[in-house]
């Protein structure tokens, strides 16, 4: 199974997907985290942010995941995946394996959380050399799934509750695929 999980930066992908890990390892089910900042420094250290570039990121990381699934583990994308169409395309090309996670925070409720410090940077004045433009809900688009298969509210539920949905989840697809 291949979760991609999508939302905007700092809406809690990763935190959420090493909490799921975490309650996997207790149940002896193997996940593995596919972090796509980790991953912008290795196998998409090629890559920019242009909307062919972060497709090609996103195509890359799902083969990644895919190879892993067709070994039995349970594969967690943690990245962006701002492109409706992306992720519907990923979903055809590999059918049945991925299920997608909508990881939902309001745009106020990040500016307020900016744990990277993006925010800060992309509301700086367009003259600031500091300024980021393409940061993804500000500058750049980012489509929410219109029929995500969970959707995550992470500004009204803690990582503790979210993790534990999205967990449950999991547990859910295994037993109905019989895995």
């Amino acid at each position: 199974m291949i979760i991609q999980l999508c939302g905007l930066s700092g809406a809690g992908k990763t935190t959420l997907a090493l909490a799921v890990k975490a309650l996997a390892e207790k149940k002896s089910l193997r996940v593995d985290v596919i972090d796509g900042d980790q991953y912008r420094k290795t196998l998409c250290k090629d890559l920019g942010f242009s909307r062919e570039d972060r497709t090609e990121n996103l195509k890359r990381l799902t083969k990644v995941a895919f190879e892993l699934a067709q070994k039995g583990r349970i594969a967690i994308i943690s990245a962006i995946h701002p492109y409706r169409d992306v992720r519907m395309d990923l979903k055809q090309k590999y059918p049945d394996q991925i299920k997608t996670v909508f990881v939902d925070c309001p745009l106020e409720s990040l500016i307020e959380r900016d744990t990277k410090g993006l925010y800060k940077r992309a509301l700086l004045p367009d003259n600031d050399p500091d300024k980021l433009r393409n940061l993804t809900g500000m500058g750049d688009s980012f489509e929410q799934p219109l029929r995500p298969d969970l959707h995550l509210r992470t500004d009204i539920h803690t990582v503790e509750q979210s993790a534990e949905m999205l967990f449950n989840y999991i547990l859910d697809q295994t037993i109905l695929n019989g895995k």
